[in-house]
Formats: structure tokens, sequence, C-alpha cells
């Protein structure tokens, strides 16, 4: 027999508060009313039904799934309504929200340069730089058919995710498009971030890579065998800023556990884990805009916000590497 969502339009999950609020939701109440209100128009039904389920409530249930990564229909029934509702009001929540995209991940505008390069000069004392660039894997139940493409370089199936990041964690860009067994270089390579930093390139300003990526003239990877103490002193100045990629990792991933792999595999379509990364990237910048706290109940040392790729683990043989830009950079500034 269907169930009807049994959830009250008022009050309810709203009325709790404090710490225990933001661990279930990730979010503190103004900033998820905030949401709610933008999403809204999406999320009412054309058809008023005395079982339809409010907006608020499908956005809390959403982002306790994000959020603690528990099954579909673990949320469901905290949310009283059946699985195969739940599954519906995630796919509307998703829709929505991804609507919004553009106003949620977004490169800095030329005016913020200036800001932007003072913030990474401020972690490793290298000028210039706009973003660090990196991929992380996010594990899925692959298609039976394309199974040996998702088995990335650890053997578990996943999606290969690159991400762009400033300098305070704030997520720049995502592309979610490739299985796991495909390289970071390749994808960079078919994402549109070539494009964005030649359109840069006259404001002499680059991204940071780890030696899985090739040296580019708006990209400055490590020197693979430093000899001379400049380059030491690069390799270590390269690697202070390089950081803040991987701890944007480890924070996206603590504070929306769907994408950790404590959290299991997401039992998903590609599209929809595509989806799913998405729409967890912009709230994690949403709680960064809000200054949201991460509270967990495990506690900082669960091990989520370590659990980063390591430095060049997937390397391949770079390509048409700009290694004159980045000794140019080295002999300026670290001699």
């Amino acid at each position: 027999m269907a169930e009807s969502s049994g959830v009250p339009t008022t009050g309810g999950p709203f009325n709790n508060g404090g710490a225990t609020f933001i661990i279930t939701y990730r979010f503190d109440r103004a900033t998820i009313q905030e949401l709610c209100t933008q999403l809204e128009p999406d999320l009412v039904s054309p058809i008023r039904h005395p079982t339809g389920i409010p907006p608020k409530v499908q956005v809390l249930s959403v982002l306790h799934f994000l959020a603690s990564g528990s099954f579909q229909t673990t949320v469901a029934m905290a949310s009283r309504m059946s699985q195969p509702m739940f599954s519906n009001v995630l796919s509307r929540v998703l829709s929505a929200l991804l609507k919004h995209v553009r106003s949620y991940i977004v490169f800095p505008q030329v005016e913020d340069l200036a800001t932007v390069k003072g913030d990474f000069y401020a972690l490793g004392h290298i000028p210039n730089i706009i973003g660090a660039i990196d991929g992380t894997h996010v594990a899925l139940i692959p298609p039976r058919r394309s199974e040996q493409v998702y088995r990335n370089w650890k053997s578990y199936h996943s999606m290969n995710v690159q991400m762009v990041c400033l300098a305070d964690q704030y997520i720049l860009q995502v592309n979610a498009m490739f299985p796991g067994s495909v390289h970071d270089a390749y994808i960079l390579r078919n994402s549109s971030i070539p494009y964005v930093m030649g359109q840069l390139q006259r404001h002499r300003v680059w991204l940071l890579g780890d030696s899985g990526y090739p040296n580019l003239s708006w990209l400055l990877t490590p020197v693979r065998n430093p000899r001379t103490r400049a380059e030491v002193r690069y390799n270590e100045a390269h690697g202070r800023t390089r950081r803040v990629i991987e701890h944007t990792f480890g924070l996206l991933k603590a504070r929306f556990r769907c994408l950790h792999m404590t959290g299991g595999s997401l039992f998903y379509s590609p599209r929809k884990v595509r989806q799913i990364i998405i729409a967890c990237s912009m709230l994690h910048n949403l709680a960064l805009r809000h200054q949201v706290p991460f509270l967990q109940e495990d506690g900082p040392d669960d091990g989520v916000v370590a659990a980063v790729e390591p430095l060049g683990s997937d390397e391949e043989e770079a390509e048409e590497e700009d290694i004159d830009n980045r000794e140019s950079v080295i002999q300026q500034y670290f001699q």
C-alpha cells in the first residue's frame, strides 16, 4: 500500500536547533530557508494534493541524504515517505538545484584576480596563482556493459572528478563527465579549462597542478627531479600552495558523505552520479559563502579529511610541456 508523506507542512525538523541541526543537514536554518526560497518554484506541485510534500521537506530530506551517505530507504523513513517517493524527490531537488549552477560555481572575474592571487601568495609565496587543480574519485556501481572503463587505478569503480579551487577552498570548476580509468591529464585537455585560462593569459595567471599534469603556459607543476636549491624551494612552495585542493576534496567529502568511500558506492547511473557531485559542490560553496561551520558526529579524527589521492598517483608521460615557463618562474622568484 502506498504511503502518504506524513510530513507536516510547518514545524517538523525545522524546529530542531543548534549543532544537531547542522550535523544532520550541513546548514543552519537561515541558509536552508534561502535555498528553499530559490528552489521552491521548481518543487511546488502544479496540482495541489493533500499528500504533496512541501518544498522545505523535500530540500531537508535531500540534504540529509547527501550529508549522511545513507541508503535512500533510511532517509525516506526518517522523512516519513516511501522510498519511491524519496527517489522522485531526490531527482526533483537535484534538477532544481542544477538550474542555478552558474551562480554557485564560476571562475573569478578579472576585477577579482588581484585578491585571488594575494590569497594564494599567502599560502606559499608563488605569485599570480588563481587556482589549484586536481582529480578525485567518487565510487559508484558501474553500468554492466562498461564496467572496466569505470575501474580506476585503485581497482574500484568510480567517476574521476576534476576540480579547481580557490585558496579558501571555494570550488571554481567541476568536471564529472569521465569514468575512473581516465587520466587527469586527458580530462584537463577535454575540459573547458584550457579555453578559460587561454582567455586569462594576458593577465599572466597560472593554475597549480601535481605531476600528473603537463607543465603548460598557464599550469605550473612540480619539478620531477629537482637539482638546484631554487628548484627545491619552488617544489616546497608548490606543495604548500597546492595542498589546498586536497583539503577541499577532504572537506567536500566529509561534509557530504555520499561522495566518500565510507558512504559506500553510489547506486545510480553515471548521469545521476554527476548530478549529485555537482550539487554537492554547489552546496559546499554555499556553506563557505554563509560561513556555516562544519560539524560532524564522529569528530575530526575519523579519517575523512585526509582521504585524498596522493601526489602523482596515476602519472602518465606529460605532453607538450612548457618547461621554459616554469623555469622562468623559478629563476625569477626562487633563486
